[in-house]
C-alpha cells in the first residue's frame, strides 16, 4: 500500500518537476577579457559580462540578419545574435589569468525572459525613457565609505545598462528628485487640477517612460564594528568584526502619459565591505568597485536593467502628435526610435474631464490609422484617411503601434 502511494505521489510530482526544469536549468558560462595596464577590475568585469553572454546564448539564442540595397547592390549586412533568456543566482565559480588574457567561469539559473510578445509590431520599436535620481532615504548611512553621490551615480550606472542592451532610448534626469516624500514613495499626493510631476517630466523631456526609485539603505550591519579605536582595527583586521553592508533599492517605472506605475520591484543585497581606509570615494569610485560590496551592487544594478528592458519589452509604442493640419499628422518620435515611411499607427483621442484634470486621460480609439510618409531624427508625418477635424483629432492625441 505504501508504494502504491508514493507511486502515486511520484506521478503526481513529476510533470510539475518536468516544468520546473523547462522554466529554469543550471548553466556554466566562460568569458574572457584582456588585462590592459594590470586593470584587472575593469577586465573581470568584462569577463563576466562576456560568460554572461554565453549563458544566455546557451540556453536560447535568436539570428536576425538585415540587408540594405541600393540599386540591386548589397551595400550593407548586418548580423544580430539576441538571447531572452534571464539569470539568477549567477556565481563565479573559476578564475584564470593566463599571461594579460583572463577567463572566468560563472554558474547560474537560467530560464525564459519575460520580453517575448509574440512578435507585436511595437518589439522592434525603442520607447523612449527617462531615469531620474534614486535619492537615500537616510543619507547618514553614506557616510562609511563617502557613498553621499550614490543618488546621482545609481541612475547613471542603470543609465549605461539600458543603453547597452540597445533596446530603449534612454535620455538622463538623475539631478531630478521625483518624489517630494521619499517614506512613501512611489505614492504621489496630487493637488486639485493639477497633473502629476511624472507627466510633467515626461512632457519636458519628450519620453514615453519615467524611471526612478529610492536607495531605501546603505546601512552597515554593525556600526560599531566601524570605530577608530586600536581594539575596533584589531577585531576588523582578524575578521572578528561584522563588516557586512546592505544594499536595498525601491524601483519604479511610470507611464508618461498617465503617471501611473507599471512596474515596481524592490532589489536587495548585502556583503562585505572591505574598503581600505581612503580608499573608497564615491559610489561609482574605482575603490568602491573593488570591493565585495561594490560588485554585489553591480550585480543589482544588473538585475534592475535587466527588469526594465523586460517590463518596458510588452508595453505598447506611443507617440503624441504635435500638430494636425487637414489630413496631416506630425508626431514627436522619428528615426531614432525605429520608426520608417510606411508604417502605420492607430490614433487615440485622449480627453480629461473638468471634475479631474488631474486623473489619468482617457483614450477612445478613433478607428483611423495615420501612415507616415517623411520620418526624421525626432519627429515623422503622415496622412489619414480624413480630416482631423471631422474625428476630433488634434495636438497632445496619441499614435500607438501595439
Amino acid at each position: 500500500m505504501k508504494q502504491f502511494v508514493w507511486l502515486s505521489l511520484w506521478c503526481a510530482l513529476l510533470p510539475l518537476m518536468l516544468v520546473a526544469n523547462a522554466q529554469a536549468i543550471v548553466l556554466e558560462g566562460v568569458g574572457h577579457a584582456s588585462i590592459h595596464n594590470e586593470d584587472l577590475t575593469t577586465a573581470r568585469a568584462e569577463a563576466r559580462n562576456a560568460a554572461m553572454r554565453d549563458l544566455a546564448l546557451q540556453f536560447e539564442a535568436q539570428v536576425s540578419t538585415r540587408d540594405t540595397m541600393e540599386n540591386g547592390v548589397l551595400t550593407e549586412s548586418r548580423m544580430r545574435l539576441a538571447s531572452s533568456a534571464r539569470a539568477r543566482n549567477v556565481k563565479v565559480i573559476d578564475e584564470h589569468r593566463s599571461g594579460n588574457l583572463l577567463r572566468v567561469t560563472v554558474r547560474g539559473d537560467i530560464s525564459a525572459g519575460q520580453a517575448s510578445c509574440g512578435g507585436g509590431e511595437a518589439g522592434r520599436l525603442k520607447k523612449r525613457v527617462a531615469v531620474t535620481g534614486f535619492p537615500l532615504l537616510y543619507p547618514e548611512q553614506a557616510r562609511v565609505g563617502r557613498l553621499d553621490d550614490a543618488g546621482e551615480i545609481l541612475p547613471q550606472q542603470l543609465q549605461q545598462s539600458l543603453r547597452e542592451a540597445g533596446s530603449l532610448q534612454v535620455f538622463s534626469a538623475s539631478t531630478f528628485r521625483l518624489f517630494p516624500d521619499l517614506l512613501n514613495a512611489p505614492t504621489l499626493q496630487q493637488g486639485t487640477n493639477q497633473l502629476t510631476n511624472v507627466v510633467q517630466v515626461a512632457r519636458e523631456m519628450g519620453v514615453q517612460f519615467v524611471v526612478a526609485g529610492v536607495i531605501r539603505d546603505l546601512g552597515v550591519a554593525d556600526p560599531a564594528a566601524w570605530g577608530t579605536s586600536v581594539l575596533d582595527k584589531m577585531q576588523r583586521s582578524i575578521g572578528a568584526a561584522d563588516m557586512r553592508r546592505r544594499f536595498a533599492v525601491d524601483l519604479v517605472v511610470l507611464d508618461g502619459f498617465s503617471g501611473s506605475p507599471v512596474y515596481q520591484q524592490h532589489f536587495e543585497t548585502a556583503a562585505v565591505w572591505n574598503a581600505g581606509s581612503g580608499s573608497s570615494a564615491g559610489f561609482g569610485s574605482e575603490g568602491f568597485r573593488k570591493t565585495h560590496y561594490g560588485e554585489a551592487v553591480a550585480g543589482v544594478l544588473g538585475d534592475m536593467g535587466q527588469a526594465v528592458t523586460d517590463a518596458l519589452a510588452c508595453q505598447p509604442f506611443m507617440a503624441r502628435i504635435t500638430r494636425v493640419n487637414g489630413q496631416q499628422v506630425t508626431l514627436d518620435s522619428g528615426a531614432t526610435a525605429g520608426l520608417r515611411p510606411g508604417d502605420e499607427l492607430h490614433l487615440y483621442r485622449s480627453a480629461r474631464y473638468f471634475d479631474s484634470l488631474g486623473g489619468t486621460p482617457e483614450l477612445s480609439d478613433s478607428q483611423v490609422a495615420v501612415t507616415l510618409n517623411n520620418v526624421h531624427p525626432d519627429f515623422s508625418n503622415g496622412s489619414m484617411p480624413r480630416v482631423g477635424g471631422q474625428i476630433n483629432i488634434q495636438r497632445d492625441d496619441i499614435a500607438i503601434i501595439w
